[in-house]
């Protein structure tokens, strides 16, 4: 049985000549952080020659991570509830616990999480503090180095979703390597989230179906309550990417759509399917679309927050099912045309007026697609990551899309399914 010793862990205060002074007692949140209070956990693994060289860097990481929370100081403090009932950070510089750990196995049995038994690995991989009595007093980033016999180290991420998007994460990483470098940020980060504020009177201009309620007529509920969830990876290479994007093409002479659509348009297809929904089932599509250049004015470059609202998609599972994957892929660029200013603000507007409002998941297909978020560009000095990305499996809803471990070009879906719906997703991917 594989082993991972933990240090007690220490806590890391901003330090250096760039720490910022904080006036404030409370960090703004905005609409688009408030229902999104949850841990990203990843895991960045980094090859190494030496022993020697992998302890070097678990000091350099500790000591860059001091200089980087003086641009990121938010990281310190905790969530707090204000009187209005909004969440905020409240700037009490608590610091960073950080934890230094050793495996007694090769870095080499480090993989992504879809592989079998990957999860309970990579677990021990991240820190997470199960001494907080509730999420309030959890902190807001932690951070765990794990050093292996070959020489090699992973970085461990637990982070309060609140703070950040993927995207401003991965910018937060690559600061912090910039420091580690000793080389000045590229970006520095714009912490004014007021910009994304409802406006002084909230109109919802839209009809919002990312956050409707679908009846369950399929009893999806009890086809996963009556059998396990099971996980598999979907491998699709360069090959198979092709076939399917002109699959996925309302031009059948020509590729029309990017990788991201069609991969989409098959997850949502393939999943109502293997789910067995009734014809008369509505069946959702919910997918992550970045905000920053979509609104008016756009975002300051460097604007570090969570800036992502959901497009929604929405199908009889019979038309869905009857019609070609084009159509599918169709609804899924109207969606991403429809997500502009206008759309944005009313996203903002109706949760500033249903401040409880979360994306419902009945029937529904979430995607995330965790191969553009650009972690792997993080250098501490070593060269790039060999592998980022999540170290815990998605909820049954969600589908990740990574990219290949060993083949940069290919694509790797996750999916969680009852196992005969695995099976049926299976035979679908080979028939492409």
């Amino acid at each position: 049985m594989v082993k991972v010793t933990r240090s007690e862990p220490v806590l890391v205060h901003a330090a250096g000549d760039a720490a910022v002074t904080v006036t404030e007692d409370y960090y703004f949140l905005s609409n688009l952080d408030q229902n999104v209070d949850v841990l990203m956990k990843t895991v960045h693994v980094f090859n190494s020659s030496s022993e020697a060289h992998s302890h070097n860097a678990a000091t350099l990481i500790r000591e860059s991570l001091s200089t980087v929370l003086s641009y990121y100081y938010p990281f310190e403090g905790a969530l707090a509830v204000r009187p209005d009932g909004r969440l905020a950070v409240r700037n009490d510089r608590r610091g960073v616990p950080f934890v230094e750990a050793a495996a007694d196995y090769e870095l080499r049995e480090v993989t992504d999480v879809s592989a079998p038994c990957a999860a309970e690995v990579l677990a021990d991989l991240v820190y997470v503090d199960m001494d907080s009595e509730n999420a309030l007093e959890a902190p807001l980033l932690t951070v765990q180095v794990t050093t292996f016999r070959c020489g090699g180290f992973v970085l461990g991420l637990a982070m309060n979703h609140c703070l950040a998007d993927g995207q401003s994460a991965a910018a937060f990483l690559c600061s912090w390597a910039e420091t580690a470098r000793g080389v000045p940020l590229s970006t520095s980060p714009y912490h004014d989230r007021t910009l994304q504020s409802a406006r002084s009177v909230p109109t919802v201009c839209f009809p919002h179906d990312e956050f409707t309620e679908i009846e369950d007529v399929s009893d999806i509920a009890g086809t996963f309550g009556n059998m396990p969830c099971v996980y598999r990876s979907f491998t699709f290479d360069a090959g198979k990417l092709e076939r399917l994007k002109k699959a996925a093409s309302e031009d059948a002479s020509a590729t029309t759509c990017s990788t991201f659509v069609a991969l989409t348009a098959f997850v949502w297809v393939a999943r109502t399917r293997a789910l067995r929904m009734r014809p008369e089932q509505k069946s959702k599509l919910l997918f992550a679309v970045d905000g920053r250049r979509r609104v008016n004015p756009p975002l300051p470059d460097g604007f570090w927050g969570n800036a992502v609202v959901f497009a929604c998609c929405m199908s009889y599972a019979s038309d869905l099912l009857s019609r070609p994957l084009s159509a599918a892929s169709r609804s899924i660029k109207d969606a991403i045309s429809r997500t502009d200013n206008a759309f944005i603000r009313s996203v903002v507007d109706y949760i500033e007026l249903n401040r409880v409002a979360r994306p419902s998941l009945t029937a529904t297909t979430l995607v995330t697609a965790w191969n553009r978020l650009g972690f792997r560009t993080a250098d501490f000095g070593w060269g790039e990551a060999s592998h980022s990305g999540p170290a815990e499996l998605p909820h049954k809803e969600v589908v990740m899309i990574l990219r290949g471990v060993r083949d940069s070009q290919s694509m790797v879906l996750v999916v969680g399914l009852p196992l005969p719906c695995v099976q049926a997703f299976q035979e679908m991917v080979d028939q492409l």
